[in-house]
């Protein structure tokens, strides 16, 4: 029978700098389960000055499962366009993600999954485009299924390491709730939480809501396939560093 099955849209980074130039941030992966594809996404966000940040890739990348319950995966760095003179488009941080499961149960044995992720970024972007030291982020991610529907919720904390007074340690807390219709529609609602603790949003806390829907997955060749999401961040809290951010994102599962 079918175990509990991921088809998350998306889980917002953090930005160390506070704004939106580190767009493309590692430390969040959209799967709590290990999965074994090509990611691409694109972002774009909406401020309050009327310009629109865009985003190509959204630091994602390959995902492979070298070993039984590990995942390693290698991301791009993304071009980070901000359609604003004052900012210099470019490059942002390389980033990588490592997983491991330790506990999996399929429908008949309680159908949950426990998942610990370790990201780190390189501060490898361009023009202020990243941060400008190393960070590491552990989070913990936890699903639960019930026939059609499953939640999914992770944890995590952003630990740059220089600087940490400057750039802060956002907390990150996200919770998704899915509904399958008809195979391969997957309807979702996702709240994306940050609260900020030191840095130049200190005491703040940023919440988004997420309507998406995922679809796929769709036979290519042989194992190759196709799934492709897409959604609106839309804020929730007084503090936001943007009020609208739409999401597309492709997947390449093999």
């Amino acid at each position: 029978m079918r175990a509990i099955v991921s088809r998350r849209l998306f889980c917002p980074g953090r930005s160390q700098s506070g704004g939106a130039a580190a767009l493309g941030d590692s430390g969040r992966d959209g799967h709590y389960r290990l999965e074994q594809e090509f990611r691409y996404d694109i972002f774009w966000q909406g401020h309050a000055d009327g310009t629109t940040t865009e985003n190509y890739d959204g630091g994602k990348g390959l995902e492979l499962i070298p070993a039984n319950n590990v995942e390693v995966i290698v991301n791009l760095p993304p071009y980070i366009v901000h359609n604003n003179p004052k900012q210099v488009d470019g490059w942002g941080d390389e980033s990588f993600l490592v997983k491991y499961r330790f506990l999996s149960r399929n429908e008949e044995s309680g159908n949950y999954i426990l998942t610990a992720f370790l990201g780190w970024s390189i501060p490898t972007g361009t023009y202020k485009n990243g941060s400008t030291h190393a960070a590491i982020t552990p989070t913990l991610a936890f699903g639960k299924g019930w026939g059609p529907f499953d939640i999914q919720t992770t944890a995590g904390i952003g630990l740059p390491t220089g600087d940490s007074q400057k750039l802060g340690q956002p907390v990150t807390w996200n919770l998704t709730a899915q509904y399958r219709v008809l195979r391969k529609i997957w309807p979702e609602l996702e709240m994306n939480s940050t609260f900020y603790h030191n840095g130049p949003n200190d005491g703040r806390q940023q919440v988004f809501l997420t309507p998406g829907v995922v679809f796929g997955k769709f036979p290519l060749w042989r194992r190759l396939g196709l799934t492709v999401g897409t959604g609106v961040q839309i804020a929730a809290t007084h503090f936001h560093s943007y009020n609208h951010g739409w999401i597309l994102s492709t997947r390449l599962p093999f």
